[in-house]
């Protein structure tokens, strides 16, 4: 059996962008008749294990593949030989590494580099010097394509001038609509188990609790529209190293009590994040490649409140799906989130344009067909297998939208949480 090796340097903790992805590559990869390898950093957690259980999938584990040293090159070339792929698929791990030449060694044929990774705040792409492109030229020589998730990413990649254009191709990562749910008991489970009232509105963000996310910019919007409105919760979902030191911050502003951390979440579509909320931010401060969780949150029917950075404007069209913001302008997002929460119809109205613009540009199945015909691997043969679903998740998009018309809402989210922000940086 024909085979694709796809290594991820993250780990599959929860059911996220990452997680969906693999399973949707894998299943129109079974309907060609091939099998998928996913490679991780680590075992997959039960939950996301029993996610991905599919008949043409297996494991791996390359616990240090973003570093790329000795033992993962040994490792990467055991798996080439066990599994003997035709193809190889990198991601969330650096643009300069060994292992295309590696691959290549060990006639892998074709080999793919998805690059995920976020820019420092104002981060302005300019042409490498000459010895860096020569460098990467000859580094990356074996490489067959290299995929970018945002026009934004696009032209940082090409910008660099490391590569020739004809090996740049921008596929946008998507969301899987299959699982979004208008089940609406979904989010009065998510109130009930964080004690959170019924009729309390919920402003919510999804991210890592570290600086690059906007936390401490979240934080200082809440104080200013809690002034104004105190029957509001903030809830924010994900984890991070600086979490402990954003809740200290919480009780010291005098607003921990109209703050719910919840900590990592292990299937949020499932557990009612998105459902439950009335309004959603994404105040990163850094320039976000893509931004998962902005989506995932506009499939759902949910206005977004993000900055104006980076790939974030492709997700968002300002006044129309959400509003955008100037990274740090905890003002203006007050106001926003006020404004918004004031006026029911303007999120409904929102929400219906984000549905919208999900399934026109964001549908991750539309977007995997994409990467498998780049992959050039032959038409479908066999339907897949699509009944790996909770019954609660079988609500396709197109039902959101029409509910909410009756109603007058490098490297998931972690995609760009990795601190290699220097694409041609060497770890490998």
């Amino acid at each position: 059996m024909p085979t694709l090796l796809s290594v991820f340097g993250v780990k599959p903790l929860r059911i996220g962008g990452t997680e969906t992805f693999a399973r949707e590559l894998s299943l129109q990869l079974g309907e060609r008749g091939w099998k998928s390898v996913l490679c991780f950093l680590s075992e997959p957690t039960k939950e996301v294990k029993s996610f991905l259980d599919l008949p043409n999938i297996s494991f791996e584990v390359l616990a240090n593949s973003t570093n790329g040293n000795w033992h993962a090159r040994r490792n990467l070339m055991r798996m080439i030989g066990e599994h003997q792929p035709e193809k190889l698929h990198l991601h969330f791990v650096s643009f300069l590494n060994s292992y295309s030449w590696l691959a290549r060694l060990g006639s892998v044929k074709e080999v793919f580099f998805t690059d995920h990774h976020s820019r420092p705040a104002g981060y302005v792409p300019a042409r490498a010097p000459f010895w860096k492109r020569t460098a990467v030229r000859v580094i990356n020589k074996p490489l067959t394509k290299v995929i970018c998730v945002s026009r934004y990413g696009y032209e940082c990649m090409t910008s660099f001038d490391l590569l020739p254009r004809n090996r740049f191709q921008m596929i946008y990562n998507g969301v899987d609509l299959s699982r979004v749910s208008t089940d609406p008991r979904s989010a009065a489970d998510f109130r009930r188990r964080y004690s959170i009232p019924a009729d309390r509105p919920i402003v919510t963000q999804v991210s890592w609790m570290i600086p690059e996310k906007g936390i401490a910019d979240l934080l200082a919007a809440a104080r200013l529209v809690l002034e104004q409105n105190r029957d509001v919760q903030f809830v924010l979902v994900g984890d991070g190293a600086h979490r402990e030191q954003y809740m200290n911050e919480a009780v010291a502003m005098g607003i921990a009590d109209r703050i719910t951390w919840t900590g990592m979440i292990g299937d949020p579509f499932g557990e009612g994040v998105f459902a439950a909320a009335d309004v959603v931010c994404q105040f990163s401060r850094w320039e976000e490649v893509f931004g998962w969780m902005i989506a995932e949150a506009m499939a759902h029917g949910k206005p977004v409140i993000a900055s104006r950075a980076g790939g974030i404007p492709e997700l968002i069209t300002d006044g129309v799906s959400g509003h955008l913001v100037h990274r740090g302008d905890t003002l203006a997002m007050s106001h926003r989130i006020l404004e918004l929460l004031r006026n029911p119809d303007l999120r409904a109205q929102m929400g219906c344009a984000g549905c919208e613009a999900v399934s026109e540009k964001f549908d991750l199945r539309k977007n995997v067909a994409q990467l498998i015909e780049t992959y050039d691997i032959g038409k479908p043969h066999k339907m897949p297998d699509r009944e790996h679903r909770s019954e609660s998740n079988e609500v396709a998009n197109p039902t959101v939208r029409e509910e909410l018309a009756l109603d007058p809402t490098i490297p998931s989210g972690r995609a760009s949480d990795t601190t290699n922000t220097d694409p041609i940086r060497k770890t490998a």
